[in-house]
């Protein structure tokens, strides 16, 4: 089983950290709209806040694009409304290509978000030191490693980086629309191997680096929730004490 938990691993860490990044965001957002009183204000502030992870995005798919011989248009880190009520925090404008090129573009922010994360996380927080309390279910080692992380050099700097690259990296729905097309022509070309009687040589060759990149890719998944979950408790009580003391709610 432990040839194929990679996939299992990734399931455990982007489930939750699918439900805990719109939480965060909302809970900064309502914080700061709270705080000003103004919509606009609000946004900029929040904007500001995440600035490395969107200079980052964007920027990745800029260079991607680029590295491929693929056209750019406008390049933009202003935030502004969309008509759907979703804030875009920027932008970057690419001639329609094929599927492969823009599923590359679509990508790259994923790729070098995670790069940074997966280092910043690693190297420099030493979050890599809670997997062993939290494998064995160590609760006095787990509480003893997190009260060390502190001490870090330049703590402050790394967690604020993993957390604002970590709360942009993903994909938005349109980095993603060519993810379907090109999903179904893989799980296609993968059963007519399986019929012909590929499966063995499949397992041997592939399995075994596909679950290890998915190992990384969950690392990777599992830094961004436990930063983003360190973040929500205070935000939740930050946001709550602002509500009280202003006297608005924010639904």
């Amino acid at each position: 089983m432990s040839q194929f938990d990679g996939f299992l691993w990734l399931v455990a860490t982007l489930f939750p950290l699918l439900f805990i990044q719109p939480w965060l965001h909302r809970e900064i957002q309502v914080l700061f709209l709270l705080l000003t009183r103004r919509a606009d204000i609000a946004t900029i502030l929040f904007a500001l806040l995440f600035f490395p992870g969107v200079l980052l995005h964007e920027a990745s798919h800029f260079l991607m694009a680029k590295a491929l011989f693929v056209p750019t248009g406008r390049f933009s880190l202003l935030p502004r409304q969309m008509k759907n009520g979703m804030l875009q925090l920027g932008y970057v404008e690419t001639a329609k290509v094929d599927w492969l090129r823009e599923f590359l573009i679509g990508l790259a922010p994923l790729l070098a978000g995670g790069a940074v994360v997966a280092y910043a996380g690693v190297a420099r927080l030493g979050l890599s030191a809670l997997w062993g309390p939290l494998a064995a279910g160590d609760g006095p080692a787990l509480l003893a490693a997190l009260a060390a992380l502190p001490a870090q050099p330049d703590f402050v700097l790394w967690f604020y980086l993993t957390a604002t690259v970590s709360a942009t990296m993903m994909p938005s729905a349109s980095d993603r629309r060519t993810w379907l097309p090109l999903g179904l022509i893989l799980a296609g070309a993968i059963a007519i191997l399986l019929y012909l009687g590929g499966g063995q040589w499949l397992a041997a060759a592939v399995g075994p680096r596909l679950n290890d990149a998915l190992r990384r890719v969950a690392v990777v998944f599992g830094i961004a929730a436990v930063v983003q979950t360190a973040l929500l408790l205070p935000l939740a009580v930050l946001r709550r004490v602002a509500s009280e003391v202003t006297g608005l709610e924010v639904k």
